[in-house]
């Protein structure tokens, strides 16, 4: 076992996809409906909020 191990040091990469993973749970908690590609593409910061709007826009 490893005695100079510092716990403190954190995988940057997990982290983010960790917070990626629970933007898009929470995206799809609030929707009434399933997603579409462009609003996922926004939830995970893809495409600009921009695109994604005019995405929205035009499936009503």
């Amino acid at each position: 076992m490893r005695q100079n191990l510092d716990l403190r040091v954190h995988d940057r990469v997990a982290l983010d996809e960790s917070e990626l993973y629970a933007e898009m749970l929470s995206a799809v908690a609030a929707a009434e409906r399933p997603l579409t590609v462009a609003e996922i593409d926004m939830v995970l910061g893809v495409r600009s909020a921009e695109a994604g709007r005019r995405a929205l826009m035009t499936q009503d």
